[in-house]
């Protein structure tokens, strides 16, 4: 059975003002480099870029789960999973985005400029 994840684009209800940067736990760290071969400094490169930020109710119940479709400096387009605890963003996850993602980063990034 396949199940489908509604994502709804956050990109007004987030506040970003209050972040004071980001949080890794030892166990995440070296995982999407690993798994992705992407740096935790990619991660984070694709939240001051343009980006495109979701809401992933599917995965939110324990605590809020958002994704944010992004691009690195090199122009790499990443979806990051990540969750807001105190004041700082904690990746949970991060790879590259297949084709379907990449259209729909296209997309809404067009329309959200």
């Amino acid at each position: 059975m396949y199940c489908t994840i509604k994502y709804i684009n956050v990109e007004n209800e987030l506040d970003f003002s209050k972040i004071e940067g980001f949080e890794w736990d030892e166990g995440n760290v070296n995982k999407n480099w690993l798994k992705h071969l992407i740096s935790s400094k990619e991660s984070e490169e694709v939240f001051v870029n343009k980006r495109v930020y979701y809401y992933d109710d599917k995965h939110s119940q324990i605590e809020k789960r958002f994704s944010v479709y992004g691009i690195t400096n090199n122009g790499r387009k990443l979806i990051v999973i990540f969750t807001i605890r105190k004041s700082r963003i904690r990746i949970i996850s991060a790879r590259d985005q297949n084709s379907k993602e990449r259209k729909k980063y296209e997309k809404e990034a067009k329309i959200n400029s």
